[in-house]
This record gives structure tokens, C-alpha cells and sequence, in this order.
């Protein structure tokens, strides 16, 4: 069953079009992660944020991304990432247009 992963952390830029060019190897990498659907970026430059909402296809691939993605982090100095692993609730997410896929 699918599981969807979210994660966020401290994040200093480069943010908008300055992230998108210097981070896009790093998003073509990432579809090659096992069990890897997709991934939504996310950015708050105001907040000093940055993260993603991402779908696997089960919890161990959503859990092993995650730990590799949190010493990747820690490898380039963020001190704390918040990454959670949720359950889908497919029926209310299918009303609501929620791009799941089962």
C-alpha cells in the first residue's frame, strides 16, 4: 500500500528559480530511488524552509529514503530534519482529485 513521506528542514537557499537550477541533478536523482512515485518540492523562504512531500509504494522504501535522505542532509550541516510517514486515506483523497495512484 502506498505511503506518503513529508519532510522539512532548516533551509537557507537558494530558493524559487535559484533552487530549481542549481538542485535539478539532485531532482533527477531522486526518481531513481527505489519505490519512489513522486515528489512535490516545497519552499518557504520566509520561514527559511525547505522540503518535499513525496509517494512511495510501500513503508519500507518510504523508510529507507528517509534515512538516507536525513544523513544526506546532516552531511551538508541541517541539525534537524522532520520527516513523517503517513497512511492514505484513498477514498477521500480520490473526491478530493489526490494524485495517489494505487
Amino acid at each position: 500500500m502506498s505511503k506518503l513521506l513529508q519532510v522539512d528542514f532548516e533551509f537557507h537557499g537558494p530558493f524559487g528559480e535559484n533552487m530549481s537550477n542549481a538542485l535539478v541533478g539532485l531532482a533527477q536523482s531522486i526518481n531513481q530511488e527505489p519505490g519512489m512515485i513522486w515528489k512535490i518540492w516545497t519552499e518557504s523562504e520566509k520561514d527559511k524552509l525547505g522540503g518535499g512531500i513525496y509517494l512511495f509504494e510501500d513503508e519500507a522504501t518510504a523508510s529507507a529514503y528517509l534515512e538516507m535522505h536525513t544523513a544526506r542532509l546532516q552531511q551538508m550541516g541541517v541539525a534537524e530534519v522532520r520527516g513523517q510517514i503517513f497512511d492514505i486515506n484513498t477514498r477521500l483523497s480520490t473526491i478530493n482529485q489526490g494524485p495517489i495512484g494505487e
